[in-house]
Parts: structure tokens; C-alpha cells; sequence
């Protein structure tokens, strides 16, 4: 048996088990190895299916030109099929992506513009834009535009899902995957729930990128919006191939934590994976050290492969350029909860204490912030920042129930969590965060506890 093309070969990639990095888990975890694709990353899957829609509808004719912005992968998988199928390609890249995906894409003839990262995506020089223009000044061209291409998804569809489906034999309870274009996570989830509706859906975000918050809330917060390095995961943009409504939750992850997890998985578990990969099996990890059971089975889909990351994730040198190397750079919650010694106290409040009460609390105990409990559960929070702020409205309000005025509850982070991500957490609307121990034991983290930790 031989095959006509190249790009005959994609799809069938292997189904593996973890059996390092996940010590502790609960559940069996998989991962689907997407690098055996020829293009050795999951993109060729969708790349292909967007030139074939194309050439269905005569967008694309014999001698045509694919443009596209790419992070590299999804324009490793168009070269492919443009050296099958006879077109030119040209690519625009933000200036973050590593220098093997560009030389790897140039090597297939593709013609590359390299363009800023921390940019509006409506910016002129934004890769976006720039792509958009290069197809408006090329005759016989078509902008693929991953983002909104309904093939993006539909491919995912067509063979990443049935092949998890049938590798696990119907046994895969939860799914998790870095989400970018949303092709993947969203073509994928909408067959496996067809198939069962309970298949529980992980997408994992980046620190930097919109998703998560849009997901929880339905507002898209440019404040979340800030310059990450992580390659092939998060946006600035909310792309219609994002379907939020098979993503059941959403996991962020650091730079950091996705770049040592993906050293990681090549030491331990013998996968030399992509900086994505890393990251989408660091987060989905978090989630099922506190979900998962016994007879749960997690697939994690990884991306890409290690090649592309050469100078920046397996360069030494890079790690500690960027402090991901240095263990004394960040600390952990941990390490802030075990230099406490056991000598720290939880204040709370009840949401039907009065607001004269927990004023009260708070000026006796020298604390600037309390979370509010209802039957042990924590379902706001107090500062005396925003106290101060109704009270100069409204004096009368300190008769009122605490519920009445509360805000958000402060949100739970995991024990190791570094202080990069903690930092990055403690903003206007979190004014502290909750650490819940091995014991179950909760313990407040506030923007003191994080100064002070890294000032040591």
C-alpha cells in the first residue's frame, strides 16, 4: 500500500498513556499525540479541510495564493497541501513565535512577513491586518482566516472526535485542550457529546488571553488582555470557531508552568512535545487533581512537536533568560501558607452579620479584607477599601445585612500556584485570593503576602 500525497497521511495519530507527570491522579489519563501528523502538529487536520471547502466553492483556482496569519502550525499544514495541490502561500506570524516555525515554513516555499505582537488586533500592523491586506492586494488569492472558518472545526469533527471516540472505546469521560483558533476544542467537544452528553469539556487558556472570563461571565474585558509568550493557545479576539457553549470550563495557565511541564513530558514521559502541549496537560492536571475519579478517563490532545521550540522552551539558556530556570525567582501559595507555620487565622463573616459588625471585625483584628460565609461556604467578600467608598454615599448602611453590600467571593487558587500567577490575580475586583491546604484548611492570600514573599 503506498500513498498518492503526503497529505494522504494525516489523521490516525496514536492514543497514550501517562504514567509520570499525573502520579496521584485519580482516573486514567491519555494523551493524543498529534505530532505524527506529517506536519507534525494537529493543524494539517483543518488545514487541509479549509483548502478543500475552498476548492468546493471555487474560491481557490489552479495557481492560486493561500494567505493566512499563523502562529506557525495551521501554516505548516497549508504549505503541506499547497505543495500537493499546486498553490503559493504567504504567511504573517507575530514576532513571538519561534524561529524554527519560521524557517520550517520558509522552507516549504512559503513567502513569510513577520509582524509585532503587542499590537491592537485591528492595528495596520497587527498579523491579522496585515494579512487581510496582503489578500486584498494579491489577485487569485483567498484569506483562509482560521479563526472564523467554519472548516476549521468541521474537520475536528470529522476525524480528531470519531478517532477518540473510538480509541477509547466510548469510555472518555472528561477532554482537554489548549484553545486558540477554538477549531479544535470546539469541533471535537460537539462530537463527544453528541456520542454522551456528560463528556466533561476542558479548555485550557493563558494568562494574557480573554477566554476564561468571557466563558465565566460573558463580558469581554480588555483589561485581561496582556503580552504572553506561550505560543498556539489564548486570544486577544473572541474567534467564531470558539463554540463557548461545548467548553463546560475554562483552566489558565502561566508561561512558566506550560513551559517546565513541557520539559517535563520529553524527561518523564518520553513525548518532545510543544510549548502548548505543555501547557494544555499542566492545566488539565489541576483540574483532575481535584475531579477526577477512579474509573474517569482524560484525553488531552498534544498540539505539536518539540522541534519548534529548540531555542526558547529546551534552551537553557532561554529558560533563565525568562526566570522559568530559577526555582528562587517565584514561590508558591505554598510557600506563603508553610512560612505562616500553622499561626495564621482565618476572619470570616456572615452574610447576615451587620455591616456594623464585620466593621467592627475588621478594625479589632487589623485585616483589610474578610470573606463572607453562609453554612461554610464562601459567598463574598468585605474590604474596608470598598466599605469606606458606601459609606461615604450612604451612612446609614452600617444597620444593613452584610449581603446587602458584599462583594464577590475571592476566588480559590491551588496550592502551587507560583506568585506570577498570584500577583497577576489580585486586581481591583479580587482584592485577595483562598488557598484550601491538604488538611482542607482555607488560608487568605493577600497583595502583602505576595510583596513580602517576593522580597525574599
Amino acid at each position: 500500500m503506498y500513498y498518492n500525497s503526503i497529505i494522504e497521511t494525516i489523521g490516525n495519530t496514536p492514543l497514550v498513556r501517562l504514567n509520570s507527570v499525573n502520579k496521584g491522579i485519580k482516573g486514567t489519563i491519555l494523551v493524543k499525540v498529534e505530532y505524527f501528523n506529517p506536519g507534525h502538529s494537529i493543524k494539517d487536520r483543518m488545514a487541509v479541510k479549509m483548502i478543500e471547502l475552498a476548492e468546493e466553492r471555487g474560491d481557490l483556482k489552479p495557481g492560486g495564493t493561500i494567505i493566512e496569519c499563523t502562529s506557525g502550525n495551521t501554516g505548516m499544514g497549508l504549505a503541506l497541501a499547497a505543495c500537493c495541490k499546486g498553490y503559493k502561500c504567504i504567511f504573517t506570524l507575530a514576532d513571538k513565535q519561534s524561529k524554527e516555525k519560521i524557517d520550517a515554513l520558509r522552507a516549504l516555499g512559503a513567502e513569510i512577513h513577520v509582524c509585532p505582537t503587542n499590537v491592537a488586533p485591528d492595528d495596520p500592523r497587527s498579523y491579522y491586518s496585515v494579512a487581510r491586506r496582503k489578500h486584498e492586494e494579491t489577485p487569485n488569492s483567498i484569506f483562509v482566516n482560521q479563526y472564523d472558518n467554519p472548516g476549521n472545526a468541521i474537520a475536528h469533527y470529522e476525524t480528531t472526535g470519531p478517532e477518540i471516540w473510538e480509541q477509547t472505546e466510548g469510555k472518555i469521560t472528561h477532554y482537554a485542550v489548549g484553545v486558540g483558533t477554538g477549531g479544535t476544542v470546539s469541533g471535537v467537544s460537539k462530537y463527544l457529546k453528541e456520542q454522551n452528553p456528560n463528556v466533561y469539556t476542558v479548555g485550557i487558556d493563558s494568562y494574557g488571553s480573554v477566554f476564561k472570563k468571557y466563558k465565566e461571565t460573558g463580558i469581554f474585558d480588555e483589561n485581561e488582555i496582556y503580552s504572553y509568550l506561550t505560543e498556539g493557545i489564548g486570544e486577544d479576539i473572541l474567534p467564531k470557531n470558539v463554540d463557548f457553549s461545548v467548553i463546560d470550563e475554562f483552566i489558565k495557565v502561566t508561561d512558566k508552568d506550560g513551559a517546565l511541564m513541557t520539559r517535563r513530558l520529553a524527561k518523564e514521559e518520553g513525548l518532545f512535545v510543544g510549548w502548548s502541549a505543555g501547557s494544555a496537560v499542566h492545566g488539565a492536571l489541576e483540574y483532575a487533581k481535584e475531579n477526577l475519579k477512579e474509573d474517569d478517563m482524560m484525553v488531552i490532545i498534544l498540539h505539536d512537536h518539540g522541534t519548534r521550540y529548540l531555542g526558547k522552551v529546551f534552551n537553557d539558556d532561554w529558560m533563565k533568560d525568562h526566570g522559568f530556570l530559577d526555582s528562587s525567582d517565584f514561590g508558591t501559595a505554598k510557600s506563603i501558607v508553610d512560612q505562616r507555620n500553622g499561626s495564621d487565622q482565618l476572619f470570616t463573616v456572615s452574610k447576615d452579620l451587620t455591616v456594623g459588625e464585620a466593621i467592627k471585625l475588621l478594625t479589632k483584628e487589623g485585616i483589610d479584607q474578610i470573606p463572607v460565609v453562609n453554612d461554610n461556604n464562601f459567598v463574598g467578600s468585605v474590604s474596608t477599601t470598598r466599605l469606606l467608598e458606601q459609606l461615604i454615599d450612604n451612612p446609614e448602611i452600617k444597620s444593613n445585612k452584610v449581603e446587602e453590600i458584599m462583594d464577590e467571593p475571592m476566588p480559590f487558587v491551588a496550592m502551587d500556584n507560583t506568585l506570577d500567577v498570584l500577583s497577576s490575580m489580585i486586581n481591583k475586583t479580587n482584592r485577595a485570593l483562598l488557598v484550601r491546604d491538604s488538611a482542607h484548611k482555607v488560608h487568605i492570600i493577600t497583595h502583602h503576602d505576595i510583596l513580602q514573599a517576593m522580597s525574599n
